[in-house]
């Protein structure tokens, strides 16, 4: 089978995982070709996620590299045999491959939490606020576009209907809650929908005011999805004409602590939902 010439997002953490075991051992992709029976080139496909990698070969390169991490092998091996069509491929080909990457490290998160701070979570957003965000770009989406993306946006939500959905923590600034996207109906609909979503159990929502004493984090945006083990963190920048996305261990480490600091100037829930009550009754 060829090489993969665009390999996802998550096709390419398997891989980068792989090349951090064997670089942590000390050994060359030379070396672990031949513990493998292949070529050197074989092993930077692998790396690359150009190419899979069976649960056999995963668990034989553990061991050569004296990966201990009975729970960190075991999610890479089924990070390599997972055999299921995620929703978001039929979105293949209409939108750009950063859409369809979020969708997949949101759908195997084993939690969520993320920081906006002028934006409500996308995964949040009501049709119609979704709408009105993307009607904004430039230069203009043709309607098929603008359809596209308000719907795959719409379908992310399928998260919480899995039988153990993640838990989500949103952190959400005052300023995101009171720029008026829409009109007076369409942020109504928007409170109605983050208040409704407040009552999920695995749903946590947090205000943080303008009021707020020893809040810097107003740079900062973010969305951390927990993988099933630490090790398989990832974390999301959003920005107006990118998504980046970040998975060394250092910065992974950086944003939780970002996180706890942002945590630390929100109201509690109950607050939050009196907060965001408060707003919508001045529309």
């Amino acid at each position: 089978m060829p090489p993969r010439s665009t390999p996802t997002a998550r096709q390419q953490r398997l891989g980068a995982e792989l090349r951090k075991l064997r670089e942590h051992a000390g050994l060359t992709a030379r070396v672990a070709a031949g513990l493998l029976g292949t070529d050197q080139q074989q092993i930077s496909h692998i790396e690359a996620g150009r190419v899979g990698v069976s649960e056999e070969r995963i668990r034989r390169l553990a061991v050569h590299y004296a990966c201990d991490d009975a729970a960190l092998v075991s999610a890479l091996v089924a990070m390599a045999t997972e055999r299921m069509r995620g929703w978001w491929e039929d979105f293949r080909g209409v939108l750009s491959p950063g859409f369809l990457d979020l969708s997949e490290f949101e759908f195997h998160a084993s939690c969520m939490r993320t920081i906006q701070i002028t934006n409500i979570p996308g995964i949040m957003q009501t049709e119609a606020h979704a709408r009105a965000v993307f009607a904004y770009a430039v230069p203009e989406l043709t309607p098929h576009q603008l359809e596209a993306r308000v719907a795959h946006r719409i379908q992310r939500r399928v998260v919480f209907e899995r039988d153990s959905p993640p838990e989500f923590d949103a952190l959400i600034h005052e300023a995101a809650l009171r720029i008026r996207v829409g009109d007076e109906k369409i942020a109504r609909e928007q409170f109605d929908h983050i208040l409704e979503s407040a009552d999920r159990p695995e749903v946590s929502i947090r205000v943080i005011p303008f009021n707020a004493s020893w809040f810097g984090g107003a740079g900062y945006s973010m969305l951390y999805m927990g993988g099933p083990v630490p090790e398989l963190d990832t974390v999301q920048l959003d920005a107006a004409h990118d998504r980046t996305l970040l998975d060394a261990e250092a910065q992974i480490r950086r944003h939780r602590t970002l996180f706890r600091k942002v945590a630390n100037s929100s109201l509690g829930m109950a607050a939050s939902r009196d907060f965001i009550y408060r707003i919508a009754r001045e529309l």
